[in-house]
């Protein structure tokens, strides 16, 4: 196998830089879906405002005398007939953009990406555009174009045949029903369509996602240079550390209810010791820390009925001389046996 064959799926790193320049997985044919399906449910749902405003706008030319025809006339004709048909058309055009929209986000999420709209000088190479119309890609999608809008026209051919057989008995209906026959038509092809064109979305999204997979794979070599990067960064060093850090606390919290005792300074520090006679050979810290975290300890302690002994200089030494799941030194045995006396002396009291 090539050492630069791009056989490995790409890392999330990758994902992330590609993104950031707009490099993402997207499907033309899912947000055309979505337009179309939502620019036909507002002509439906809006057909009885668009029937009036249609209606009064051809009233008015109508009623426009030719006696009227002057140069003022004809610009507030002109100016009359364009603003209603803005109008009109203005409530279908704000869905269609907000199904735009919608239809990108829900493939990618929200991305504003100022990298796409930068000018490059390498997409004016006259040679490079040459070989992008007659790529393979450019074929595979003039085929499937194609395919689609061939499967649409003979479907909606066929389903069109059916409704002309009914015509013979539709001519003998009222205008009315005429017109609830056609609407009831018309929603059953524009249904039949919606459905195949949602499977031919769902297709192109899976094509194009698998193809951007493709795109974005890395060879062995790159796995290893950006693994080599990205630990040479300090900045995803600190954050790898404060991951570590965050997962070690939890750990070592969690041990704090198996102590014996919590030794503090009495706010800013804080250690949990355990020792269980035949069985541990020496006191050993389970947890340890200051500030905000020997207070979580303490706590924790309090919650479990854990004694907590205030010993300035010892706690400070322990924190500094001794690590996590680690038995104390020599040294701090007196020190720490003095501790446990006083629990046991405690709980003696007690009984």
């Amino acid at each position: 196998m090539p050492a630069d064959e791009k056989t490995e799926l790409p890392s999330e790193y990758k994902k992330q830089k590609a993104r950031e320049e707009g490099n993402v997985s997207k499907s033309q044919e899912v947000t055309g879906f979505l337009a179309l399906l939502i620019g036909l449910g507002a002509i439906f749902l809006l057909l009885p405002y668009l029937a009036e405003r249609i209606n009064n706008l051809f009233i008015y030319v109508m009623n426009f005398s030719l006696d009227d025809f002057n140069s003022t006339n004809m610009l507030n004709l002109a100016i009359y007939i364009i603003s209603e048909t803005m109008i009109i058309v203005a409530p279908i055009f704000a869905l269609l953009l907000i199904a735009g929209i919608a239809g990108n986000v829900l493939q990618f999420g929200f991305l504003v990406s100022i990298k796409t709209i930068i000018p490059k000088f390498s997409k004016i190479n006259m040679i490079k555009g040459f070989k992008n119309v007659f790529s393979l890609k450019k074929l595979l999608d003039g085929i499937l174009i194609t395919l689609k809008v061939s499967i649409a026209l003979s479907l909606g051919f066929f389903v069109f045949v059916g409704f002309l057989k009914e015509l013979s008995n539709v001519a003998f209906l009222n205008v009315f029903n005429q017109i609830i026959w056609l609407k009831n038509k018309a929603l059953i092809l524009a249904s039949i369509l919606l459905i195949l064109f949602f499977l031919m979305a769902g297709l192109d999204f899976f094509i194009r996602r698998r193809q951007y997979i493709d795109n974005l794979k890395m060879t062995k070599q790159e796995v290893k240079d950006e693994y080599k990067q990205l630990q040479g960064n300090p900045q995803i060093r600190a954050r790898i550390r404060q991951t570590m850090r965050k997962m070690a606390s939890s750990k070592m919290l969690s041990n704090v209810p198996k102590a014996t005792v919590v030794i503090t300074n009495p706010t800013h520090y804080a250690v949990a010791i355990r020792f269980i006679p035949n069985e541990d050979l020496a006191p050993i810290v389970l947890a340890k820390g200051t500030d905000l975290l020997a207070i979580r300890i303490k706590e924790i302690a309090r919650e479990y009925n854990i004694p907590i002994r205030e010993q300035k200089e010892l706690a400070r030494e322990l924190y500094r001389l001794v690590d996590i799941e680690q038995y104390i030194p020599t040294e701090l045995f007196e020190a720490v046996a003095k501790v446990f006396t006083t629990i046991d002396e405690f709980a003696n009291m007690r009984k």
